[in-house]
């Protein structure tokens, strides 16, 4: 759950979460203890910088330059491993493993776009442009609430160091932090402790 992630990551009005994972989510829980949101609409209207994101976009180039120049895939390590993860190189494959595999496994293909990264431009090229999308979440709340400090958490951070790095240079200025503990339940100790607590005495604290 995003708010009790936000709440491990920050006492409420302290800070941003920038969350990826299949998807992404930015969340800001106010002094009151509002939650307050940006992104997190799904792959199919946007979730920029998701690992569901990063795998319809390299899908999306690899078979673009197929249409420009057939066999390009040769040349390419970022087609080569998508490929292989499809099972096949002809758009028959890529066809049929796409709209039979869930919304998870279409994220899965981010590794291998990641594991392309390091000799594939094209390949680190998306894995930056994800670190800026997920920047712009961070940059909306900013917006509407003013600077912050930002927390990252989810596994797409996980993918390629290009990632943070890029998110870090389209946020200047900002306090950047991986959260080393954004896990729900330890959040929502944390909140069932301060409600226990608050109801006893003083002394008892």
């Amino acid at each position: 759950d995003v708010e009790l992630a936000c709440r491990a990551a920050f006492a409420p009005g302290q800070g941003f979460l920038v969350y990826a994972g299949t998807g992404s989510v930015a969340a800001f829980v106010d002094e009151q203890g509002q939650l307050h949101r940006a992104g997190g609409r799904g792959g199919l209207i946007d979730d920029g910088g998701s690992g569901y994101w990063i795998a319809r976009e390299a899908l999306c180039q690899v078979w673009r330059a197929e249409d420009q120049r057939p066999g390009a895939w040769r040349g390419s390590a970022l087609a080569q491993g998508l490929f292989e993860a499809v099972g096949g190189r002809e758009w028959a494959d890529t066809r049929r493993w796409v709209y039979g595999a869930s919304r998870g496994q279409l994220g899965g293909l981010a590794l291998s776009v990641a594991a392309a990264a390091d000799t594939d431009p094209a390949a680190l090229a998306i894995l930056s442009s994800a670190g800026r999308e997920l920047a712009r979440l961070a940059q909306a709340l900013a917006g509407r609430f003013g600077a912050h400090p930002v927390a990252l958490g989810g596994r797409v951070f996980e993918l390629h160091p290009v990632i943070e790095h890029s998110l870090r240079a389209a946020l200047p200025g900002c306090e950047v932090q991986m959260s080393v503990d954004l896990a729900a339940h330890v959040a929502a100790a944390r909140l069932a402790l301060g409600a226990w607590r608050f109801g006893l005495p003083k002394e008892l604290i």
